[in-house]
């Protein structure tokens, strides 16, 4: 028998899309998602998104190189999630800078969209100052940079 493997999503053109599952844990007294879960949904989603792209972030922080800080999120709660619901989590990345890429996320409950962040994280040397992105990484944001006519429609 093998060990299972868990679920990392999957890229269609330059969308990567992410499922999860509402759990009880997920919820608030009142049944819906506890709104901070979604940035725990978008995390998973972005980390997961970057791995499938050959971003290796857990050995560049062991070499000293760098990590990943999100500087920037602007979020939109358009509708709640509940107990049970299957979302998926789209993502786009749609600028990349020297120090820093810009990431769409949306969360989708089949074609209601939920919850929208536009997310910009920057690369930051072990002292937490700004520093210049592996060139390799650069090239594999721009293996799925979002082109013009899909911007905005994931």
């Amino acid at each position: 028998m093998t060990d299972p493997v868990p679920f990392s999503g999957y890229f269609e053109g330059d969308t990567h899309y992410f499922a999860c599952r509402i759990y009880y844990e997920d919820t608030d007294f009142s049944g819906i998602v506890y709104h901070a879960n979604y940035l725990r949904y978008f995390e998973r989603a972005r980390s997961d998104m970057l791995r499938s792209i050959g971003i290796d972030q857990r050995a560049a922080h062991e070499a000293g190189d760098g990590v990943y800080a999100v500087s920037e999120m602007h979020i939109d709660y358009v509708q709640p999630a509940k107990l049970d619901d299957a979302l998926v989590i789209k993502s786009q990345v749609h600028k990349i800078r020297a120090a820093a890429c810009h990431i769409q996320q949306i969360a989708m409950r089949g074609v209601d969209i939920l919850c929208t962040a536009n997310v910009v994280a920057a690369f930051i040397s072990p002292e937490g100052r700004p520093r210049r992105q592996p060139k390799p990484w650069v090239e594999a944001f721009q293996s799925v940079l979002a082109q013009p006519e899909t911007t905005g429609n994931i």
